[in-house]
């Protein structure tokens, strides 16, 4: 059997959790539906998980479950989840620093709240800004682009690439295992997992 692949049966014992909470946890969009990979056995067909994937995420299940809700946990795992934080809580709570907030209040006039997408933007903006690796002009045009490409994913994670040519900056947003191609002479001078990023900003926003 595949080495990436845990079965139903062992996923149970090795993690302790009952049929019922796996199927309730399913129910309620903690594990996705399609994690639950029926394959054929020679005892008949059984039910298989990605193992890096499904122990990971009952860990964390674990440890959230005691201090907060199914449905508080669930929207954890959603791609966007849903969340609006003002402004100065933003900076309270350090998620984000002035600077990068100043430069979205820039391009955003008169924001005083920002969902879960805008605060990755502005976290994705500020990784930019105290990475070096743009300016503050060049950071409104990663933050415009992210503004307007970003919708098209529908909360799936994908790259933005950031690239200079004869000092003329531009950047892209690309998912998936598709290629990216820039023209001759074109420095790539920053690649931003944002996948990566959603997953760092809802730890420190729950």
């Amino acid at each position: 059997m595949d080495a990436d692949l845990i079965s139903k049966k062992e996923l149970l014992e090795l993690t302790g959790i009952s049929y019922g909470q796996l199927y309730r946890w399913k129910r309620k969009n903690l594990i996705p539906e399609e994690w639950f990979i029926r394959k054929s056995t020679f005892t008949g067909q059984e039910t298989f998980f990605p193992r890096d994937q499904i122990l990971a995420r009952i860990e964390r299940i674990m440890s959230m479950k005691d201090d907060h809700s199914l449905d508080e946990i669930a929207d954890q795992f959603s791609p966007t989840p849903t969340i609006f934080l003002s402004v100065s809580e933003l900076l309270k709570r350090n998620i984000v620093t002035k600077p990068a907030i100043d430069l979205y209040l820039d391009v955003v006039p008169g924001a005083e709240a920002l969902s879960f997408d805008e605060i990755l933007f502005t976290y994705a903006l500020d990784s930019l800004l105290r990475s070096g690796d743009i300016n503050l002009d060049e950071g409104k045009i990663a933050l415009r682009c992210l503004i307007h490409c970003f919708p098209a994913f529908a909360g799936k994670p994908c790259e933005l690439f950031f690239a200079r040519k004869l000092g003329v900056a531009t950047c892209a947003l690309l998912g998936g295992a598709g290629e990216l191609a820039f023209e001759p002479d074109t420095k790539v001078v920053a690649i931003v997992h944002l996948g990566t990023l959603m997953e760092e900003l809802k730890l420190k926003l729950l």
